[in-house]
């Protein structure tokens, strides 16, 4: 399947993003200096059943232009925006990291719009590092991830620039999700890699306690990038959820062996 690029006018700036697949729409948000092609791993098998979203985030990626706007309280509105101007009503959203709290956030906006959410090694529970200590956990997470992604993660930061993702990364530490979490009422599925060093598992146990009724899937072996990480298992994982299948509150192994939590 080949990626369709598509360029549109939203909110007055020229907005850039991919659609892949046919069925039900699935969004797949990134987090903070990535892009779309993080996504990379998951967009074949996705596509296979869904009609596949792919966007960057104002200041990221393609998107890169709009830095001095980024304001992460408003991303959830955007993406609400992008939406209406798509007639897209009713999606599946996937949000990794920083776009875990956009999905989480346009789930308590529009709850009649979100079918299923998805967070991935997601923020949302205060985790207080000051931006240098983040940069130093976010490189000791990417040190410790697969090869295979650094060339993304590289690309894509250098595309954003340290101004634009220290910009984001401090908005990140004085983000309040609380009211955000407290909101989201919508089937929610967590994955999470138990090797996370940037926003580690007790932070994951603790969002999946304040969400009510979600699941929490643990991959064995994964950093923060865990969709990048176990492409396979994240993937099916996905799947099930979405036909309504049992899916998290267990562990799931690199051998594929299942432990319940």
């Amino acid at each position: 399947m080949k990626l369709a690029r598509h360029v549109m006018t939203l909110d007055g700036e020229r907005m850039h993003y991919s659609v892949v697949g046919q069925g039900e729409p699935l969004v797949l948000v990134h987090g903070l200096s990535g892009s779309w092609r993080w996504w990379l791993r998951n967009v074949p098998t996705l596509a296979q059943h869904y009609r596949v979203y792919l966007v960057d985030l104002p200041g990221f990626g393609s998107m890169r232009h709009l830095s001095k706007k980024f304001d992460l309280l408003r991303c959830a509105a955007w993406l609400d925006m992008w939406m209406r101007e798509l007639g897209l009503e009713e999606v599946r959203v996937v949000g990794h990291s920083m776009g875990g709290y956009i999905c989480m956030e346009l789930a308590a906006l529009r709850p009649e719009k979100v079918k299923h959410l998805v967070l991935v090694d997601s923020i949302g529970i205060p985790f207080g590092p000051m931006v240098s200590q983040l940069e130093a956990m976010a490189m000791r997470s990417i040190y410790r991830t697969t090869p295979a992604f650094w060339p993304y993660m590289a690309y894509d930061y250098l595309r954003a620039g340290r101004a634009m993702v220290r910009r984001a990364a401090k908005q990140i530490i004085a983000l309040d999700a609380a009211s955000v979490i407290s909101s989201v009422a919508v089937p929610t599925l967590l994955v999470w890699g138990d090797q996370d060093d940037l926003v580690p598992l007790s932070l994951g146990q603790r969002l999946h306690a304040n969400l009510t009724g979600s699941r929490l899937l643990i991959l064995e072996g994964s950093n923060h990038f865990s969709m990048f990480d176990q492409p396979q298992v994240f993937n099916s994982a996905l799947l099930a959820f979405f036909q309504g299948q049992e899916i998290g509150d267990f562990y799931q192994g690199q051998s594929g062996d299942i432990s319940l939590l």
